[in-house]
């Protein structure tokens, strides 16, 4: 027993080491500030899609999840959760603190629904952490073979010695799609009724067999039809022609110098993720999407990786809320 040891012997440099020993049994029991962060994700993540399966945002999100899912250690799988423009899923995300959520931001989610509706059940900038810009996909502007216009040039002049003939569809009010016409119509300043659908799939069903004149819709979406003759691309919204459809001229070559017309998304985690976690999981996204399968994925469908810092994107988000305010504002956008 010490109390029975002699007093020479309970010397500083015995507690000391006596200390030492007893902080290292401990240390092997309690894990330290740097292990217990290290361990995340200690399950695996849901990534969260805002939006039915199909279309460019499933692809943008299991591209990323699939390469994010080898280097965080954990699987990362996705979870689609449509309903209400995307507002049901973001306000679940928002409200959720299992450090193990995240959603795929998107423009109409964060540049469009805060100006177009009147109530929401998030906040898109108090409520997440901005983490990354995943990708941009560019919209593609198309009409119906029946249309007599090549391309942009043409199809303006058609629309104005026809004001009010033609119509224009899309997935919804606010949706990408309507946005990106609504931008078209005021650059351009011509009018086109727009025809509101409940999803892309309905939408195109008309536009291939005639009951809509045009629309604009993402490449992923479009691809197909426009290789097969269905539907006729006039111009991209993209800043560059695509490798795809090397033809096709950009809207800013047709007259609109600076005109671009992208959809874009990236991913977002709730506000109370912690900084570290935040930290690493930027980090890894950054890779992810720049990994050469998920390259491989997004370029297939004319999709442009971009995995930015989570400063970059918070800042991209500011300006795109700035931008798309005035085109709703003046198109006088309101919510289906």
């Amino acid at each position: 027993m010490l109390s029975h040891e002699h007093p020479a012997l309970w010397s500083p440099s015995r507690r000391h080491l006596l200390g030492a020993s007893g902080a290292l049994a401990l240390g092997g029991l309690l894990p330290t500030g740097a292990s217990a962060q290290a361990a995340w994700p200690s399950k695996s993540v849901r990534f969260v899609v805002p939006f039915a399966p199909g279309g460019s945002s499933e692809i943008v999100a299991r591209s990323t999840a699939a390469e994010l899912g080898k280097t965080l250690g954990q699987s990362v799988y996705v979870d689609n959760k449509p309903g209400a423009a995307g507002n049901i899923a973001m306000g679940e995300v928002a409200r959720s603190d299992d450090q193990h959520t995240l959603i795929l931001g998107h423009i109409g989610t964060l540049a469009v629904n805060p100006f177009i509706f009147d109530k929401l059940p998030y906040d898109a900038n108090k409520d997440f952490k901005p983490v990354s810009l995943l990708a941009k996909v560019p919209s593609l502007y198309v009409v119906h073979p029946d249309v007599p216009a090549k391309n942009l040039k043409e199809f303006i002049a058609y629309a104005k010695k026809n004001p009010a003939k033609l119509s224009y569809g899309s997935a919804g009010n606010g949706s990408a799609g309507h946005l990106a016409f609504e931008y078209l119509k005021m650059t351009a300043e011509i009018f086109m009724l727009h025809v509101p659908y409940r999803g892309t799939g309905p939408m195109m069903t008309d536009l291939l067999s005639g009951r809509l004149d045009a629309a604009a819709v993402g490449a992923a979406a479009l691809l197909p039809f426009i290789k097969a003759g269905k539907v006729r691309c006039i111009a991209t919204g993209s800043a560059k022609r695509l490798p795809q459809l090397p033809d096709v001229a950009t809207v800013a070559e047709q007259g609109f110098p600076g005109f671009e017309m992208t959809q874009w998304y990236g991913m977002l985690a709730p506000a109370n993720l912690a900084p570290a976690n935040l930290d690493k999981l930027a980090a890894e996204t950054a890779k992810a999407v720049k990994a050469p399968g998920s390259l491989e994925r997004l370029n297939a469908d004319a999709a442009e990786a971009i995995g930015g810092t989570p400063a970059q994107f918070a800042q991209f988000i500011a300006s795109e809320q700035e931008r798309w305010k005035k085109v709703l504002l003046r198109a006088k956008v309101k919510p289906d």
